[in-house]
């Protein structure tokens, strides 16, 4: 083949990978020009102190997207994530105290907790045969339920080194628990400013997500949501799918409440704060890519989706908007990432009539 032959063949590969990934590379653009619009305005901006509490704002929010993007997947959505981060945020305000054994089972109880919660969601849709965003609407109700019995009112006693070092940056922790040199080793220093609940961010994707996605289970997720009739003609188990799709988005709605208990030293049944989260994981996962029509997007779009709102967020206090019209314009960024998904409904639509 000529070298012309060859070149329009890859320039062929990479149009059609730049369409494919335009919505994710959008998403990381706007960020980016938001991120740098924001320490460009910030007093102390471009500084490990703001990172680090940027990171911790943004932790959670990214969590229960990452939560909302599975079942999303699958064409459908789950109204109990936030729930579920707050259930998980009120058992952990309750262990995670004591000796570093105690500490650690009551982060695995925590986490279990989070994933049972999900597989609960996953078990109703499946054998209730309820549609998914009926289902979680009713079980939210009853998570949060169990989040007030476990805190009437707000409270809790977590571990203090635990929760200062994971709402830091890597210098607290080589500081706090005695390793290389106390922050202080000349191979240390250069990565020492990283946020932890950045690389705890980082992890959760290339740990959790990507092996997921990569999995059979992962690809028959995307395949329920393409066209769950083919998906099940094929031979895929479908049950288990969305089993596994609910459980593993309890999972990440169970590691965002618990680090919100870390972050905030306490666990609180929120119930406003609960439906914002809610609320505002469907944004972040409609701006990260995902279609609501299920079979297209990825957690990771999502993750920056959630910096996409948390940016913005940051924006409205270096520029000191008004409190009282700051729900304002978060209901129309809001309402704007869901109708992006809605005016890919219609444009299916319209093309499905064309055949009738």
């Amino acid at each position: 083949m000529s070298n012309t032959g060859l070149h329009h063949g890859f320039m062929t590969n990479f149009k059609i990978a730049l369409f494919k990934n335009a919505a994710f590379i959008t998403v990381i653009l706007v960020f980016i020009a938001f991120y740098v619009f924001y320490n460009l305005n910030h007093p102390r901006g471009f500084s490990t102190a703001v990172y680090i509490q940027n990171s911790n704002e943004v932790f959670a929010l990214a969590m229960v997207a990452m939560a909302q993007t599975i079942p999303v997947l699958m064409g459908g959505l789950d109204l109990s994530v936030g729930a579920i981060m707050t259930l998980v945020n009120c058992l952990a305000s309750h262990l995670l105290s004591g000796s570093a054994w105690q500490v650690a089972f009551g982060m695995v109880i925590s986490l279990l907790a989070g994933a049972a919660c999900g597989f609960i969601n996953g078990c109703v849709v499946v054998y209730g045969r309820i549609q998914p965003i009926i289902a979680t609407l009713a079980t939210g109700a009853i998570f949060m339920g169990i989040a007030l019995i476990l805190r009437p009112t707000p409270g809790g006693n977590v571990d203090g080194d635990l929760a200062w070092v994971l709402t830091n940056d890597l210098f607290e922790i080589a500081a706090t628990y005695g390793f290389a040199e106390g922050g202080e080793a000349s191979w240390f220093v250069p990565i020492a400013w990283i946020p932890v609940p950045l690389i705890l961010l980082v992890l959760a994707a290339a740990l959790v997500w990507l092996p997921f996605a990569r999995s059979v289970t992962g690809r028959s997720v995307y395949a329920v949501g393409s066209a769950e009739g083919a998906a099940y003609m094929s031979g895929l188990s479908i049950n288990r799918a969305k089993i596994a799709a609910f459980t593993l988005g309890g999972f990440f709605a169970g590691l965002g409440g618990l680090y919100l208990t870390l972050q905030t030293s306490s666990g609180n049944a929120d119930i406003p704060q609960a439906g914002a989260y809610t609320l505002n994981s469907i944004a972040a996962v409609v701006i990260g890519g995902t279609s609501l029509l299920g079979g297209v997007g990825s957690a990771i779009g999502s993750i920056f989706g959630a910096l996409v709102l948390r940016t913005i967020s940051f924006n409205f206090r270096i520029f000191e908007i008004d409190p009282l019209l700051q729900p304002l314009f978060e209901g129309v960024v809001l309402l704007a990432a869901v109708s992006l998904g809605a005016i890919a409904v219609i444009r299916v639509k319209n093309t499905l009539e064309l055949f009738r």
